[in-house]
């Protein structure tokens, strides 16, 4: 297109009356220098011998092109957010142009041009793993570890599922309810821990809300002020009773939920990004940070008590189900697997795993699961700003070690966007999983098909969805997008097995 654009500014010539009259239709017009029509009449001269249809085709581009524009200039100037959208721009990955001139065109789907290929190794774009303890474990490790297979595909997030249908057991009937209290960017949200109708959200503002999700009526039962920067993440502890919060402003929270207030703040040198309840434990309490370090707190006292050291700022975290790992990741890409002592919370690193990608890009999501059908074990689930989505078995029996089986290109994201685990609905169907996306909609690929692994939208936000999140009873999906809207998506019931 930017072809046909530069052959038809430099071989037409424009006629001065037919501009003239344009000028003259719109000098009486005070918003002349933001009409969409007036740059079309503008930018589209008039050529003698130009073909009609062309040029209709071109103006009509150039409409949509200048009113985006303005829309886009007028977001940034009259929503109050002007520098969090400013400085979202700028931070953009290095590689944004360059990936999204690889990216397929708007007319394939989701995985429908994708690329399948097998992986050159077990460890695909991780090409380096470094290890830290007895070289044995390794070796005396089940071979069935170092022989599965694994593929890579890369598919566009524009399109839309293909026409054999949209897979059942991830049918949804349509919104449940909707909050949309929040003024600011919602970062992340979760539902409570073995809980249906708990759920609480964070924003960039500082704010964090908790709701009740009930069948009746769902409201706000309590809004938790405090924070002054953006709250980065949560977690319930194993009651429900509290919730621990990091944010960018040093500080990590403890909070009451019934009662609403804050019973502990912990300050810290810089800004708190990540936080788990120990799964077993909860007096301990995991805080990753900007100062490349995981540091392990008292729950009852606020005070350290552990800490270990990293090679980048720890982004994301999550525990496995015995408390006795952490999946970690940073801000350059790698994943740490990190061995935790439960009776004194000490933490050893185990392995780390480097991505291959010349581009390093934070780690947005890690998430562990205890079973998995395609790995017939343990697997963890990462996710990276610049859209790969990793997949990878877990070998507990070798401190955490991980094994890449499947990987998915999806294009570079300018924020902080998550993904998750679907619910294992059947012994017979793939592996699932759903991530929100920039072009506002939220998506489902099954990573067991190396084409076709779109298998489901959702469509109902307007701006990029960045917080996905599942319900205990799996018939609920919460996601949130940029401009504070929370959206629970109730889940058609299905009778397979």
């Amino acid at each position: 297109m930017a072809e046909h654009n530069s052959a038809a500014v430099n071989d037409g010539e424009p006629e001065p009356q037919q501009n003239e009259h344009n000028l003259h239709n719109h000098n009486d017009d005070d918003e002349k220098s933001s009409d969409p029509e007036l740059f079309c009449c503008l930018l589209q001269p008039a050529i003698a011998d130009g073909d009609p249809e062309y040029v209709g085709i071109r103006r009509l581009l150039l409409y949509r092109k200048a009113e985006a524009g303005v829309l886009r200039r007028r977001d940034w100037r009259c929503n109050g957010k002007t520098y969090v959208a400013y400085r979202n721009y700028i931070s953009r990955p290095t590689n944004w142009d360059r990936e999204s001139s690889r990216a397929p065109s708007l007319q394939s789907t989701p995985g429908n041009s994708g690329r399948w290929f097998p992986s050159p190794g077990p460890h695909s774009r991780w090409s380096e793993v470094d290890s830290w303890g007895s070289g044995r474990d390794l070796q005396n490790a089940n071979p069935v570890y170092n022989h599965r297979t694994s593929f890579a595909s890369s598919a566009s997030d524009s399109d839309r599922p293909r026409h054999r249908g949209v897979e059942a057991a991830y049918s949804f009937v349509g919104m449940h309810c909707i909050f949309d209290q929040c003024k600011a960017s919602v970062t992340v949200l979760k539902f409570g821990h073995m809980s249906s109708d708990l759920l609480a959200y964070g924003a960039s503002d500082g704010t964090l809300t908790v709701c009740s999700i009930s069948d009746e009526k769902s409201s706000v039962i309590k809004q938790l002020d405090g924070h002054s920067k953006d709250v980065t993440d949560f977690d319930f502890t194993s009651n429900n009773q509290y919730i621990a919060s990091s944010s960018l402003d040093k500080t990590v929270r403890v909070w009451e939920i019934v009662k609403g207030v804050c019973i502990r703040v912990i300050y810290g040198v810089s800004s708190q990004l990540c936080i788990r309840f120990h799964p077993v434990n909860n007096n301990f309490l995991s805080v990753g940070n900007a100062n490349k370090e995981i540091n392990v707190f008292n729950f009852s006292t606020g005070r350290i008590i552990n800490k270990s050291l990293f090679d980048s700022e720890v982004t994301a975290m999550d525990h496995d189900h015995t408390g006795h790992l952490i999946f970690c990741g940073d801000a350059q890409g790698c994943i740490y697997s990190v061995n935790m002592n439960t009776h004194t919370g000490v933490l050893s690193r185990s392995h780390r795993y480097r991505s291959s990608s010349r581009y390093k890009s934070p780690v947005t999501t890690v998430q562990y699961r205890s079973f998995s059908l395609l790995a017939r074990g343990p697997v963890l689930l990462t996710c990276t700003q610049d859209g790969n989505l990793s997949f990878f078995s877990v070998a507990l029996e070798i401190k955490g070690y991980l094994t890449i089986r499947c990987s998915l290109k999806l294009a570079p994201r300018i924020h902080k966007i998550q993904a998750s685990f679907c619910p294992l609905l059947s012994l017979e169907k793939g592996e699932f999983i759903v991530t929100g996306n920039e072009d506002s909609n939220v998506y489902f690929y099954d990573l067991t098909r190396p084409k076709h692994t779109c298998v489901n939208k959702l469509q109902g936000h307007r701006f990029p969805v960045m917080g996905i999140s599942w319900n205990h009873g799996e018939n609920l999906l919460a996601s949130s997008d940029f401009y504070g809207v929370v959206i629970v998506w109730k889940r058609e019931r299905s009778n397979q097995k």
